[in-house]
């Protein structure tokens, strides 16, 4: 592997599968058939490399590994740099595998536009594999805000009847955010003269500068987790969004935030994430309890499985901020887990949309009758999204406690309401679908899951049952990387109290 920029031909190999997209010509079927092939073929082969980075990763350093660098503006110190840890490396494997997955899902859903669909998923693939593995803030604010834009116009050409005010929210809701960030970056590369992440890790920062660079972040990742109370555009977003648009959202969008804490907050403003560490407990509190209790009120299931979704990306900010390893390393497998269970329910609700084309529940019932296979499948998603033991859920939302626990006693506490709340709202939702008569006549004919549709589902389940029989699989890579970031943080603080000593 030495030598072979694998991450970026895994960036990038997407792009060029757009392009040549781009340059079929043909009547309509002809093209809508062959933009089809290619998209998953080159989301496959881009699947293919990130699982070499996984084959050939290093586990028990913290390094940063596969590293490319090249200067690109040297009198302000940027560079195009790239590389992953243990943290980023999984988030690369859960971008290039559900890609593919939206790919497949979409292929009878979507008959208009069909070209354009595929570029931009494909566009979009580059910017979020981009942004988990790029080494410089420049570099990653292109790739962080690069998403934006085939988001915005997935939503608001292929999303339903309030598609555009849905995607305008959308877009502006994270570019508020972003531009804070921007103007963080600006300043942390003109203190330091550069703009390289490792650099600025290693850099301690005046505590008073801290506090501002953090709250400009945080205005960025917290939009993008989302976290309460920035949380009203993912409910509209999502239920406006076509299928394949709220997989890809839920499953990969959201996990910018928390990746944003770990890579960014932590280590490079230790003593600001201390300071407002309690701020965060309580926004995620309210996270998981309001919003579960929002979700149980739902009489959409898209809108429902959205507010869940907050819920549990509340667990996710709430291990963060415990700083144990247990929390982080919760959090992140929750965020791993999140990815493919709420991407999975999103694409269940997708598959008796696509016959009936209502998404409200009460339009359901019964359906075990006539879809056997769906309602297993839904049945596994459901219990893995409640955290039964033995699916993904469970274990990330384990850690989390766990680590809630040694942190702060009350928290854990108040989370651990979470999981009763969840429990609720996901069997209320699959006893309304799944069981009972089946009375509704549009249902009397409905279809079981296709050998396609399968196909879409069968890694998802294979993953979360991975993730739950064999965690370690994954705690291992990300260990490392885990312990170094809490080291360095605990030793960031202590220098910081040492200094503040010295000053008095």
């Amino acid at each position: 592997m030495e030598g072979w920029p694998i991450l970026s031909l895994t960036t990038f190999l997407p792009l060029v599968g757009a392009v040549f997209i781009l340059f079929i010509r043909g009547e309509k079927q002809v093209v809508d058939r062959n933009a089809r092939s290619v998209a998953l073929w080159t989301s496959l082969i881009t699947l293919a490399l990130s699982l070499l980075i996984w084959i050939n990763f290093t586990p028990g350093t913290a390094e940063f590994q596969f590293v490319e660098q090249h200067v690109w503006f040297p009198a302000l110190g940027v560079s195009y740099h790239m590389g992953v840890d243990g943290i980023s490396m999984l988030f690369v494997i859960l971008s290039t595998l559900l890609t593919p997955v939206c790919i497949l899902s979409a292929w009878e859903a979507v008959q208009e536009r069909v070209r354009e669909y595929m570029i931009a998923f494909l566009a979009m693939e580059t910017f979020l594999v981009g942004t988990f593995c790029a080494l410089d803030l420049v570099a990653f604010y292109i790739f962080f805000e690069g998403v934006l834009i085939p988001m915005f116009l997935i939503i608001g050409v292929w999303g339903g009847p309030r598609r555009v005010y849905s995607a305008f929210k959308f877009f502006l809701f994270t570019l508020a955010g972003s531009v804070l960030m921007l103007l963080a970056i600006l300043t942390m590369g003109l203190t330091v003269g550069t703009t390289d992440i490792p650099t600025l890790m290693a850099y301690e920062f005046p505590p008073e500068l801290q506090t501002w660079l953090w709250l400009a972040f945080f205005a960025s990742f917290a939009v993008k987790v989302p976290m309460w109370p920035v949380h009203t555009w993912l409910p509209d977003a999502h239920v406006e969004a076509p299928t394949a648009g709220s997989v890809i959202l839920a499953g990969v969008l959201l996990k910018f935030g928390g990746y944003g804490f770990l890579r960014f907050s932590l280590p490079m403003m230790p003593v600001a994430s201390e300071f407002f560490t309690p701020l965060v407990f309580a926004l995620s509190v309210v996270a998981v309890i309001y919003t579960s209790l929002v979700a149980l009120a739902q009489e959409d299931m898209k809108k429902l499985i959205a507010y869940s979704s907050v819920a549990h990306m509340g667990f996710v900010t709430a291990g963060i901020f415990t700083l144990t390893v247990q929390g982080v390393e919760g959090a992140i497998i929750q965020m791993l887990s999140h990815g493919v269970v709420s991407a999975a329910l999103f694409l269940i609700v997708g598959v008796v949309y696509d016959r009936i084309h209502s998404r409200e529940i009460a339009t359901y019932g019964g359906l075990v009758h006539r879809m056997p296979v769906y309602a297993a499948v839904f049945m596994l998603f459901m219990l893995a999204s409640v955290g039964l033991p033995g699916t993904s859920g469970f274990v990330g939302e384990f850690l989390v406690l766990a680590g809630a626990f040694q942190a702060n006693t009350w928290l854990a506490t108040l989370m651990a309401t979470g999981l009763v709340l969840g429990a609720a709202y996901m069997l209320w939702l699959y006893r309304r679908v799944i069981f009972g008569e089946l009375t509704k006549k549009q249902l009397m004919n409905i279809l079981d899951l296709s050998p396609r549709e399968v196909a879409v589902f069968a890694p998802l389940i294979l993953v979360v049952i991975w993730m739950g029989v064999y965690p370690s699989s994954f705690l291992d890579v990300m260990h490392a990387s885990v312990q170094n970031l809490l080291d360095n943080y605990q030793a960031s603080l202590a220098s910081a109290e040492r200094l503040a000593m010295v000053a008095e």
